[in-house]
């Protein structure tokens, strides 16, 4: 998103990190789970409906229609819709979640563990 000059400034400024260790808090907080979704992960160009990735789409295209099966989408909730289902997978079955291209083992989605998560998942258990 940096790359995009227009908006390079604002993401940048954003400080993304306090608001991941927020977001870390505020789920161990609260007793809940917090899963991280590769960064590369193409939520706006698949198919919410069938699953097919669009090779290009450009960030002024903001609604589109699946080549496939013809579905019609808004990028934004497209996206949200994807994110939710990879998020969901990594929750239920452990699944790692991660662009059709990238390989590594290290990138994905996956489970964030707190640091006193032990105990939670001791009593979890008992």
């Amino acid at each position: 998103m940096v790359k995009n000059h227009k908006l390079a400034r604002a993401i940048s400024d954003a400080n993304w990190g306090e608001i991941v260790r927020q977001l870390e808090y505020k789920a161990e907080w609260y007793g809940r789970e917090l899963i991280k979704i590769d960064r590369y992960f193409p939520s706006s160009k698949r198919c919410s409906n069938c699953g097919h990735v669009v090779e290009k789409l450009p960030l002024k295209i903001r609604e589109w229609d699946c080549p496939e099966c013809g579905s019609h989408h808004d990028r934004d909730i497209n996206a949200s819709i994807n994110i939710l289902a990879a998020g969901l997978a990594v929750s239920v079955c452990g699944a790692t979640v991660r662009s059709e291209g990238n390989k590594s083992q290290r990138t994905g989605a996956m489970r964030q563990k707190a640091p006193n998560s032990n105990a939670r998942e001791s009593r979890a258990v008992s």
